[in-house]
């Protein structure tokens, strides 16, 4: 037998190979996650399959105390330990909230206890969570205007909606923050001010799980849904993974259960859903390396940015896939162009006397060989142009990091999503020179 070709030897490099892996690095021992462990004891939880420790690439996170089987609980969180809107209503906001009118909202709700709570420091009865909460968010609603500026055109433009949103949020609620100052020795302005309200905003929105709707006459008609999870909201994401997650009415818990395996000392992920990074970005604050779902975004500017100009029809063209729903989520992924930018390039690229098959285009149906190969052709411009774009924002951002270190942070997140936006488009390039060459 030759040499390394064996059972032993196989072995052997499954090992080395699992222990180069980047390994988590267990935090129990530390005072926050001592006190939040007594405190949801307290609460009837009960938990020997996972322990906080802090991963390269993630952070903070849950690691696996043993394997963990397909199927297998992962963790069950009483209801006692759920920050609701019942939590709020049932605390000393509860007077005042059932008395406003109009009925506030369940995320009114929400955020005005967390910033309560938070001012409240030791004598609040939520510490050892709050304590465990991250002081600051990386959501594009908490970014500087100059790296907001940097993101892709349409993320951008999400991320000055958010900001909007979260104002006009924080204006709207400063009549009923003023009806809690009999609550405090301070002045409200002080302890509700938009940065407090802005982290407690951001805590609900990246960290809440979801519940069944409930309806509270008490709260205005708004989905009542979430609920802050202690501890489980420690898990972070994967794209990779599957997992049950629910409210179980009859143990009254919040229960996640694994579709996957996990060895003893593994990061265990769970999945918020098939999100792009952009997404990712836009709702969590994080990019996700590699994601199977990430994708580059085609606007309708670009998308006829290489089209002749000359073309009558083009107007119509246009029409024609606003109406079928093709002007939006067109893309370039991991496999290339998607089917539905391949067939709205096709559609624009119709010669005049072939327009009338533009039905058949929708539905599928090759038209030409002329017509394959300049839709391939357009398609392989505007993903050199956005080549292009994504190196040059590249190169700005790696000045502004040498520049400003104060921005280091969000800087850096910001050259993560460009990166994985590169990866992509330089995947697609192949794809396209490969569909070309059937045309050669």
């Amino acid at each position: 037998m030759q040499k390394g070709k064996g059972r032993t030897s196989r072995i052997r490099r499954r090992k080395l190979c699992r222990s180069s892996e980047p390994r988590g690095v267990n935090e129990s021992h530390k005072s926050e996650f001592i006190e939040l462990r007594k405190w949801l004891k307290a609460r009837k939880f009960q938990d020997s399959n996972l322990a906080p420790a802090c991963f390269p690439g993630t952070g903070r996170g849950l690691m696996s105390q043993t394997s963990l089987q397909e199927g297998q609980m992962i963790i069950s969180l009483p209801e006692s330990c759920l920050l609701t809107t019942d939590t709020v209503i049932r605390s000393y906001l509860g007077a005042y909230i059932t008395k406003w009118k109009p009925p506030p909202s369940p995320l009114l709700a929400l955020c005005t206890f967390l910033v309560s709570e938070k001012h409240a420091g030791d004598r609040s009865l939520w510490k050892p969570y709050l304590e465990i909460l991250p002081k600051a968010y990386t959501c594009p609603v908490c970014l500087e205007p100059e790296v907001v500026n940097l993101l892709p055109k349409s993320l951008k433009a999400k991320a000055e909606e958010q900001r909007a949103h979260v104002q006009e949020f924080f204006a709207s609620s400063r009549d009923f923050f003023s009806s809690l100052q009999p609550l405090f020795v301070e002045a409200v302005d002080s302890i509700f001010s938009y940065s407090a309200l802005l982290w407690a905003w951001c805590t609900v929105n990246t960290r809440a799980v979801y519940l069944r709707p409930r309806r509270r006459e008490c709260l205005s008609a708004e989905p009542d849904t979430c609920a802050l999870a202690p501890y489980l909201d420690l898990l972070n994401h994967s794209p990779r993974v599957q997992v049950k997650a629910a409210f179980n009415e009859e143990t009254h818990s919040y229960e996640i259960r694994t579709t996957s395996r996990w060895r003893k000392h593994e990061e265990v992920f769970i999945c918020y859903g098939p999100h792009d990074n952009q997404r990712l970005f836009l709702e969590y604050g994080f990019v996700s390396v590699h994601n199977p779902h990430a994708c580059v975004y085609v606007s309708r500017e670009i998308l006829v940015k290489y089209l002749p100009s000359r073309d009558k029809q083009m107007d119509k063209k246009i029409s024609i896939l606003k109406d079928h729903g093709y002007i939006e989520n067109l893309t370039f992924g991991w496999d290339g162009p998607s089917w539905r930018l391949l067939t709205a390039l096709k559609l624009l690229c119709l010669e005049a006397e072939k327009f009338t098959c533009w039905k058949k285009v929708l539905l599928g149906e090759v038209i030409s060989d002329t017509n394959e190969k300049t839709s391939l052709d357009i398609a392989q411009k505007i993903c050199y142009y956005f080549m292009e774009e994504t190196n040059a924002v590249l190169q700005k951002v790696s000045h502004m990091k040498d520049e400003k270190e104060a921005l280091i942070n969000q800087l850096t997140l910001v050259e993560s999503l460009w990166t994985e936006e590169l990866k992509i488009l330089r995947a697609s390039a192949k794809t396209l020179h490969s569909l070309q060459t059937a045309f050669t």
